[in-house]
């Protein structure tokens, strides 16, 4: 007769989470487990399967959904030299600033971790996550419609059509009834809009013009149907980051990607919201590192080199005198004037 134990044994018994016990009973790959109603049991004489927690052959590579400032598609080869050395110890990853995801979907492309864990400030972004997590089918349908009626129209009709999306965008409010609608809005703004630039007012409303795109891909179907599949089983929260300190421990990599630090006063763009992170919320998103690290936490954190503007601006070197900090030559892709999309340096600071 079988002797059975629950997950939450297998997963003292096994050191990893209850989670990644229920994932490895729902993938089969634990012999003979039984269910008794919604709760999981084991055979006590099971061994822990083999982790399978490098090259993820299960999930299809995504990219970015949006084109966002600050975004690390350039940086990724620089950011993954940067890794814990064993990443099969960790267990946990969490991107609290994520932004356009490019290292998030690089990771989860790569490795199985036992949780997930992304979040934002910014309500419309989490919500187009959200959306795209939980209803991708519709989200597809609305930005089909979307791009098949601009595409179809000459360059004022598309103005006009363009400002009509702007306008409603900022004008329906953000609920569960909303959060399709309003996520394909988010989504059609920053595929047509100058620069594919997210900037808000100080009341909150996006206020970019409609950029110069000819046949611009609105729907890209194939990778929002591959981002929701990534994210099925990944945790959204929209809030500040320091929500995620519960989630975080010694078995977690974390990596943080804050707005920029303006190299100039001309440069100050930290307008992703109506919020403004200035030298105050860097020093304290510092302290929140430095609460993190004391939990043994895996962290890499990259910002902007005040040095490229003052080589004797030292405010990030004395913020971090405690880290690993690296200099790494980096492309500004956003700037409303072209001359200035160049190289640069940029940080990357880790435990």
């Amino acid at each position: 007769m079988i002797q059975y134990m629950s997950a939450k044994e297998a997963a003292e018994k096994w050191n990893i989470s209850h989670r990644r016990v229920s994932i490895l009973c729902a993938e089969n790959r634990i012999p003979d487990v039984a269910m008794l109603g919604n709760m999981w049991l084991i055979p006590r004489d099971a061994e822990k399967p083999l982790d399978a927690r490098f090259k993820n052959k299960t999930l299809k590579a995504a990219h970015p959904f949006v084109k966002w400032a600050g975004g690390k598609g350039q940086l990724l080869e620089v950011l993954k030299s940067n890794l814990p050395k064993n990443m099969a110890a960790v267990k946990k990853y969490a991107e609290p600033m994520v932004g356009g995801g490019a290292l998030l979907f690089a990771l989860l492309a790569e490795y199985n971790f036992d949780e997930v864990y992304i979040g934002d400030n910014n309500s419309e972004l989490i919500n187009a996550y959200t959306a795209i997590k939980n209803n991708v089918t519709e989200l597809v349908a609305e930005l089909k419609n979307l791009q098949n009626i601009f595409l179809s129209m000459d360059g004022n009709g598309k103005k006009t059509y363009y400002y009509s999306i702007r306008n409603k965008f900022n004008s329906t409010e953000l609920s569960g009834d909303t959060s399709v609608e309003k996520a394909a809005y988010f989504i059609f703004l920053n595929k047509t809009c100058f620069n594919g630039l997210y900037r808000v007012n100080r009341k909150g409303q996006f206020n970019v013009p409609m950029g110069a795109y000819k046949n611009p891909t609105i729907c890209d179907e194939e990778n929002l149907f591959n981002i929701s599949n990534i994210l099925k089983n990944v945790t959204v929260v929209c809030g500040d980051y320091s929500l995620c300190r519960e989630f975080i421990d010694k078995n977690t990599f974390v990596y943080l990607d804050p707005p920029y630090r303006p190299i100039s006063e001309t440069s100050a763009f930290t307008s992703y919201n109506a919020d403004v992170f200035d030298d105050s919320e860097q020093i304290r998103l510092s302290k929140f590192i430095d609460e993190i690290n004391k939990k043994g936490a895996k962290i890499v954190l990259s910002n902007s080199d005040p040095k490229n503007a003052d080589i004797n601006d030292t405010f990030f070197d004395d913020l971090y005198n405690h880290y690993n900090i690296k200099r790494v030559s980096a492309c500004r892709m956003i700037n409303s004037n072209a001359e200035k999309r160049g190289k640069i340096n940029e940080l990357i600071i880790h435990n």
